[in-house]
């Protein structure tokens, strides 16, 4: 659904992008990690063709989308990390404006506008004006724009920042239901959490390209857990011991005559890949730069 090769972008002599590439095929969520600066947002509008790179190939449904212009972009949906609602309209104004701009009409679109808005419980604030809601309601009728008339490809960038956690469980829900049905979903993030619940595979960008790709599996697979072991012995209660087999490691440690009084065994997740990979990258001498 959406192929993004080489994609390059300056701001002076900063690259706010150096060569990103990305592929995200139809019903898969990938969850775009990374640093402030990164490049996240900018590869996010470069997609929405809100900035053009300098270089490189945006393909959204086999249509070239820097060429295709609003042809490629009535494919997809976006939410962007600023709000980019009209505040005196009320919910249902700015939902209706947006199923218009992806060419819903009549009966239609008075029915998906209604789907939409229940789907991420708005159904009560429907006739208020955006700027009377909170920030969490505001960030679900943000949501809701992007995703009304079920665009095949939905950006969203950091949805749930600062939100409340009935705005986190309803987009989580919404998002999981749009890639069930076929949806093609990026989805930025600074909470980890979000991704697992979201069973998203994993993108991590750095320094304007992205530097590890792959399921949240594939990608923890090779890092250390930790066992975590405490003892009655005053002297040493508690020790812990990286491990990559914590069943042997655990064999080796009672047979030496210590008797535990619990066993904990920490298995790689999310941060600990995340920090892995930073300093990895770190030690090559390469530094973020302060790119968009």
């Amino acid at each position: 659904m959406l192929i993004a090769e080489g994609l390059v972008k300056r701001y002076g002599p900063r690259r706010a992008l150096d060569g990103f590439d990305l592929t995200v095929p139809a019903g898969e969520i990938v969850g775009l990690i990374g640093h402030n600066g990164a490049g996240k947002t900018t590869f996010v509008e470069i997609v929405a063709g809100l900035v053009r790179p300098d270089a490189g190939r945006v393909t959204i449904a086999a249509l070239d989308a820097l060429s295709a212009g609003r042809a490629a972009r009535r494919f997809l949906g976006m939410a962007p990390q600023e709000s980019a609602l009209y505040g005196a309209a009320t919910v249902r104004e700015n939902v209706r404006l947006f199923a218009g701009l992806a060419g819903l009409r009549g009966r239609h679109r008075d029915a998906e506008i209604a789907r939409v808005l229940d789907e991420l419980h708005l159904t009560a604030v429907t006739d208020r004006p955006v700027a009377a809601l909170s920030g969490g309601q505001r960030r679900r009728v943000q949501a809701a724009t992007a995703m009304v008339g079920s665009p095949p490809l939905l950006l969203l960038d950091e949805p749930t920042a600062g939100a409340d956690p009935e705005t986190r469980s309803a987009l989580l829900s919404a998002v999981r239901a749009r890639a069930e049905a076929g949806a093609a979903v990026v989805y930025t993030t600074h909470y980890l959490p979000e991704l697992v619940d979201l069973d998203a595979t994993l993108a991590l960008a750095r320094d304007g390209r992205i530097i590890a790709r792959g399921t949240r599996a594939e990608l923890t697979r090779h890092l250390p857990g930790e066992l975590r072991v405490t003892f009655a012995d005053p002297a040493e209660p508690e020790l812990r011991l990286p491990t990559t087999d914590p069943g042997a490691d655990l064999a080796a440690l009672l047979a030496s005559g210590r008797t535990p009084t619990s066993v904990d065994v920490h298995r790689p997740g999310l941060d600990d890949l995340y920090r892995s990979l930073e300093t990895a990258a770190t030690a090559t001498g390469t530094e973020v730069r302060d790119a968009a």
